[in-house]
This record gives C-alpha cells, structure tokens and sequence, in this order.
C-alpha cells in the first residue's frame, strides 16, 4: 500500500524540464513518462484566478483568445512543486503544479501522445 502511494507521488516529480524552443516544453516525470507541451495549449488551460472563477471553476478565458502563435517568454521554478510561464501575450499569473501539468499530459491535453523512456521507434 505504502508503495503505490510513494509510487504515485514520483509520477509528478519531473526528472527533467525541457524548453525544446520558444512554443515547446517537453517534461520528463520520474516515472519514465514522457510529456510534451504547446505554448498556446498551456496557456489556453491556465489555472490562475483571472482565466477560471475560484467559485465556481468555470473556465474564463476563451480557447479563441490565444493565439496559436504564443510563445513562452520566460519559465521560472515555483518552490518544488510547479512552473510559473510568462507568455508573449504578456500574461504571467498561473503557476501551473506538477501535479497539473502531468494530469493534462495523462489526459490528452498536449499535442503529442506521451511516452515511456525507451518506447519510441528510431524513424
């Protein structure tokens, strides 16, 4: 039981963060999953208070109001437990949790299916 728990927890520990170029962040969990994401997509699911009401959760920000040109200006590390992005759009409010971030790879969120170490084929 102790070990699906501990198990669980280092799911969401990213072993790497990777700013691949400025509209592509690639994370690697501890786990062996392989997790990539789009700028405009991150931004598009921002958690903070001013893109979703605290009270109800409904999300306030509009797909449409992004652009699929959105680049990442600049990635900080939120104590060791989330990223906060500054986007060319000039937003920088969401601090996005591991925990977030891997669930919205777990769900389909991101361009890319993810992956495990090693279950790639050489192209």
């Amino acid at each position: 039981m102790e070990g699906t728990a501990m198990d669980n927890r280092q799911a969401f520990e990213p072993r790497e963060i990777v700013q691949e170029d400025d509209a592509n962040l690639r994370i690697t969990w501890a786990d062996g999953q392989i997790c990539r994401y789009r700028a405009p997509q991150l931004r598009r699911m921002c958690p903070c208070a001013q893109c979703v009401n605290e009270w109800t959760g409904e999300r306030i920000l509009r797909a449409e109001a992004v652009s699929d040109d959105l680049t990442i200006k600049d990635i900080q590390l939120v104590g060791r437990y989330a990223l906060s992005f500054r986007w060319s759009d000039g937003h920088e409010a969401g601090i996005y949790s591991f925990r977030y971030l891997r669930q919205l790879c777990d769900a389909g969120a991101t361009d890319e299916v993810s992956e495990k170490d090693g279950g790639t084929d050489a192209a």
